[in-house]
């Protein structure tokens, strides 16, 4: 009995290698930029991006970043595919490069394509985004943003 309870505990303590998926990918629309998606447990991830707010006219209108702590409450199973949707709450900055700063909150809600055979995602994202501080001192900004991305995971 006291053997099977100790090969019971080496089992259950035993190290297992920590599962970290990074994902490098682009967002288009509004950001505009270069994503960066750490998984950091099961169902929970950081998501970096760097860009541009909007592109516009040709030119790029504000420097924009931002870090959000995603979930993800529900996956759907397909056959070739899971689609993971979450949820995430995080901070956003943009404006910083032309020598003003913006900062906001932002709460997104993302559906994605999760490939079985490829590690590819293909996702859309949709987030409020409320404005605390602006350049111009003037009253808080709720604002809709939103886009498609792709990202490839190592």
């Amino acid at each position: 009995m006291r053997t099977l309870i100790l090969a019971a505990l080496i089992l259950i303590a035993a190290p297992t290698a920590a599962r970290a998926d990074v994902g490098l990918g682009l967002f288009v629309g509004e950001p505009l930029g270069f994503d960066l998606k750490i998984d950091l447990e099961r169902r929970q991830a950081l998501d970096i991006l760097f860009g541009a707010l909007s592109v516009r006219n040709g030119y790029r209108d504000d420097s924009y970043a931002h870090l959000t702590y995603l979930v993800t409450p529900l996956i759907g199973h397909g056959r070739t595919v899971l689609v993971p949707l979450r949820l995430g709450i995080g901070v956003a900055m943009y404006g910083f490069v032309e020598g003003y700063v913006n900062i906001a909150g932002r709460a997104p809600f993302e559906v994605a394509l999760l490939f079985r055979r490829a590690p590819l995602e293909i996702y859309g994202e949709v987030a409020l985004k409320l404005t605390f501080v602006r350049e111009d001192n003037s009253d808080v900004l709720l604002d809709v943003d939103g886009g498609i991305g792709l990202r490839f995971y190592f």
